[in-house]
């Protein structure tokens, strides 16, 4: 049995929506710390605590029992009452909660010892209503003003905080109990229990949770029954229109089905239009917020699975695109948003996240994902609602993407707090030269160039089917050029691979990373020059046995437990493995997914986090979690359903009424069953399984004629189209 790690410190978070609990395994909350009742990026609870006549409990078991919901199970200590002392383990506490929206609490009491017993049960709750970025960086500073009002009539404890033109408010009702009614005395309520023996009390807490006018009801059942909930039968919904496999090798297996788990609880309900849509939330517990590179790539990789998903993501990043040029937010007109937030700072523009725009990839990936959602479901409305969209990104790329007009991509914040980095390895270290030196000033990485050129090609595509062959063409000449260009100036004849980026000098910089792996992907590597990168990205000093480094071990930065100079990020992996699956290393990308795979059997519930550390893999190790890390995670969940595309070699083409698929099963994978695959509207299950070293596969509902066997591996042509 693979020994189990925990990722981050023993905690319960459980969330819904915008709402996350975090507490300590016994379901209290202490201050100072990073835990507490998170709502629109506000801390509205910073202090929860319980005591049995000013006893704390004793913790017996406790966790979530699902993504929103927790149980929590406590004993008392020995306490004196007014009747004389209560021994140790004789009274039983369990804590219920599940979060649809607000939040509801049951507090259950029982009494297990042979006598009556009588004493306070004490529910401390205090609010400092912090920014979570104060939160995040331990600098909370106090602003606006807290009050508290108590109505014993209604049994509602009101806790609001105002600054200014900006308002949270949380209310506490207390119903369906048993008993006396609550009192709120000392900054505590207070409920005055006697119970018989083997006598239960029962007690509901309600957290409605307010923005500024806009009030968020929590549910008015119990805990018990959360799931029969309506909420809980949409997600059961949810769960069965999706893509769902089945296979003989239970580690993959579980590791999708935990993927599929996380997608379903990281879903976002925003506005659209003029409907509610959901997105992928990028990360719990510090990223449930809208992000641009993160629910673009979260939707690429659940295109197999659940398509939706892009459709809402262009449509709610389709209005938050830029219409001006805004230097404190990196906003330039055409450009899809980095990060969207709500807290206090973000309200009076103390953080640029209104939204911030400081990413230089999102926008040719709005491109990318327009076009493959297109593919996906063939729906020409698709694209037709957001061209207005897509040409607002094209230009953005030509006008204010290069930068210099030298035909590359480059980025460098305007703002004082913008960001230095602004690809998908965004930490302030990570892009350095060979000696460790940080890259300063504008930067050109060579993945930006990568899915420009996809982008362009996919648009041309697109054009095509708007019959606007002058546009299309354009575009394709435009790719050729980029193509041409980068596989010049970015290959390095000496160490035989491709530099990480340019500087602002124009020169290479030649630290072995993992963002070479996304040109793969893209399809701007050289056909001719694509084996040297994938034995190089396969060579030891990058690939640790548990997936593919972001930073070659060799490097004089490497750190093998720092965010993105050594780590093992397993989105990265996906979007690698897919790439050499694009040039014909069928072999190298299934040992990625194995790495992958075999490593999320080490996480518990085979959850795969944000990333880990990225040592080196040897029979007696095991995973080692990076402290900080975000599970569950959009992209990290979605990184199974790539991987598995990149073995069958799935490839959409709705608006033909074609499914290709190129299967390529490894040793390790010798059979998966695919039910419920969608291709516009229609549905197909598929069988495949390993004969001999070939794949073959089965339909087994579906029209057969559609489904057809075609390589995934690019043309030389098409790589230089």
């Amino acid at each position: 049995m693979a020994f189990k790690v925990q990722v981050g410190p023993a905690q319960i978070a459980i969330h819904h929506g915008q709402t996350v609990l975090l507490t300590a395994p016994d379901g209290q909350v202490s201050w100072p710390s990073e835990r507490g009742l998170y709502f629109r990026d506000t801390r509205v609870i910073s202090t929860w605590a319980i005591y049995a006549n000013g006893e704390p409990w004793d913790l017996l078991s406790g966790g979530a029992i699902a993504y929103n919901a927790a149980r929590i199970f406590l004993t008392n200590r020995t306490f004196v009452s007014e009747d004389g002392p209560i021994r140790a383990r004789t009274v039983g506490l369990v804590i219920g909660r599940h979060i649809e929206e607000g939040l509801h609490e049951d507090i259950d009491v029982t009494n297990n010892s042979q006598n009556s017993v009588r004493f306070n049960l004490e529910i401390t709750i205090r609010s400092d209503f912090a920014d979570i970025f104060e939160v995040k960086s331990n600098q909370i500073v106090r602003r606006g003003r807290v009050t508290t009002s108590w109505s014993a009539s209604q049994q509602v404890l009101r806790v609001t905080y105002r600054n200014k033109d900006f308002c949270r408010e949380v209310i506490v009702r207390t119903v369906d109990g048993d008993g006396e009614p609550t009192v709120n005395a000392n900054g505590r309520l207070s409920f005055d229990i006697g119970l018989k023996s083997g006598q239960g009390w029962h007690r509901c807490l309600i957290y409605d949770l307010v923005d500024g006018t806009e009030r968020s009801r929590a549910p008015r059942r119990c805990t018990h029954s959360s799931a029969a909930s309506d909420h809980a039968k949409r997600m059961d919904e949810w769960r069965r229109t999706v893509l769902k496999i089945a296979s003989s090798n239970e580690e993959f297996y579980r590791c999708y089905l935990q993927g599929v788990q996380d997608l379903a609880a990281l879903r976002l309900p925003l506005k659209g239009t003029d409907h509610m849509v959901f997105v992928p939330a990028a990360g719990l517990p510090w990223f449930v917020a809208l992000f641009g590179r993160d629910t673009l790539i979260a939707s690429l990789q659940t295109m197999i699975v659940y398509p939706e998903f892009a459709a809402g993501t262009l449509e709610v990043l389709g209005q938050y695109q830029a219409t001006e040029r805004d230097d404190y937010r990196d906003a330039e007109p055409g450009k899809i948003l980095h990060e969207l937030r709500y807290g206090q700072l973000a309200h009076f523009k103390l953080i640029p996240h209104t939204p911030y725009y400081g990413t230089a990839d999102a926008t040719p990936l709005y491109l990318v994902t327009l076009h493959a959602a297109w593919r996906a479901t063939g729906d020409r409305a698709l694209i037709e609602r957001h061209m207005p969209t897509a040409e607002a990104c094209l230009t953005w790329i030509d006008k204010y993407g290069d930068r210099d007009g030298d035909g590359f991509q480059e980025y460098q914040t305007r703002s004082p707090a913008g960001y230095e980095n602004m690809g998908w390895k965004d930490s302030g270290d990570a892009v350095m030269y060979p000696d460790g030196a940080l890259v300063q000033g504008p930067k050109a990485l060579c993945e930006l160039q990568g899915y420009v050129y996809d982008a362009w090609l996919r648009m041309a595509e697109i054009y095509d089917e708007l019959d606007n062959k002058r546009r299309a063409n354009a575009l394709r000449r435009k790719a050729a050029g980029l193509f041409q260009k980068f596989n010049e100036a970015f290959w390095d004849e000496e160490s035989g691979f491709y530099a990480y980026a340019l500087d602002g000098d124009k020169k290479k910089v030649l630290s072995v990373a993992s963002n070479v792996g996304h040109c793969l992907w893209s399809g701007i590597i050289a056909p001719e020059r694509a084996e040297a990168v994938v034995k190089r990205l396969m060579r030891k000093d990058l690939w640790s046995g548990w997936g593919i480094r972001t930073l070659s071990a060799d490097h004089a930065a490497f750190n093998p437990y720092n965010y993105q100079t050594g780590a093992v990020w397993p989105h990265d992996n996906s979007l690698i493995a897919l790439g050499m699956r694009r040039y014909g290393f069928a072999a190298e990308a299934a040992a990625v997914a194995r790495d992958i795979s075999r490593a999320a059997s080490h996480f518990l519930l085979n959850q795969l986090p944000e990333l880990y550390a990225g040592l080196q893999r040897d029979p007696t190790s095991f995973p080692v979690q990076y402290l900080g890390a975000n599970v569950p995670q959009a992209w990290a969940a979605g990184t199974p359903f790539m991987l598995l595309q990149a073995m069958l070699g799935l490839q959409h083409d709705a608006p033909r009424g074609k499914l290709y698929i190129d299967p390529a099963l490894p040793d390790w994978l010798p059979d998966v069953a695919l039910t419920d695959l969608r291709l516009g509207r229609r549905h197909f299950d598929i069988r495949f399984w390993r004969d001999g070293k070939d794949t073959v596969f089965k339909v087994l509902k579906g029209k057969n004629g559609v489904v057809e066997q075609k390589s995934i591996v690019l043309s030389a042509s098409e790589a230089m189209r």
